[in-house]
């Protein structure tokens, strides 16, 4: 129903200088933060390498005053192959498997619970009585809490194998050491 007396609307042009001024004005706040200066970022500490069938990127995230958040993100190269659980025994079940594996060593070390953002399931394989404890196909992302025990070297060990149920297993890593350096300006991967 019609208000039988309109409100009266601006002209075209004004409309459209005031629709600007109003998003001037919301960037220019945002871009502000309300007044509020923001601390100091540093660059995100970020490497990423290719072996066995498998993209491993690894990424430093929140690090704040010697201590931040470890992410390790397993991508297998092809369709179908899935990656073993970080809970799997270090010899496997009989044998067979190589759990994931992300660990700190040198100047680094765990501060808290590790996380995966993948539920594990269980497969059986020929020849192998007990379940073994996989992650559905495709990435998996770990994360762990790590912080500095003193400014210089450190490693992070990684361990893994992906398998599928149709092609086989690649060939496991195990140990593989992706080096950092820690200091006083932060945290950062060894170039290669």
């Amino acid at each position: 129903m019609a208000s039988p007396h309109p409100a009266p609307r601006l002209p075209r042009a004004a409309r459209t200088r005031l629709a600007w001024t109003a998003a001037a004005l919301l960037g220019a706040a945002s871009l502000t933060g309300c007044g509020q200066e923001s601390a100091p970022s540093h660059a995100a500490a970020v490497t990423e390498f290719n072996e066995n069938g498998v993209t491993v990127r690894l990424s430093v995230a929140d690090w704040k005053s010697d201590a931040g958040t470890l992410v390790a993100t397993f991508t297998p190269d092809e369709a179908g192959f899935h990656l073993y659980s970080t809970a799997l025994p270090a010899e496997g079940v009989e044998g067979v498997g190589r759990p994931t594996e992300v660990r700190p060593v040198g100047s680094l070390a765990t501060a808290g619970e590790m996380t995966v953002d993948k539920p594990v399931k269980s497969i059986t394989v020929p020849g192998v009585r007990g379940a073994l404890p996989v992650y559905p196909d495709g990435p998996v992302t770990v994360t762990l809490p790590i912080r500095a025990t003193a400014p210089g070297e450190a490693k992070v060990l990684i361990g893994y194998a992906s398998c599928s149920s149709t092609e086989g297993c690649t060939i496991p890593v195990a140990d593989r050491a992706v080096s950092l350096r820690t200091g006083e300006h932060g945290l950062a991967f060894a170039t290669s």
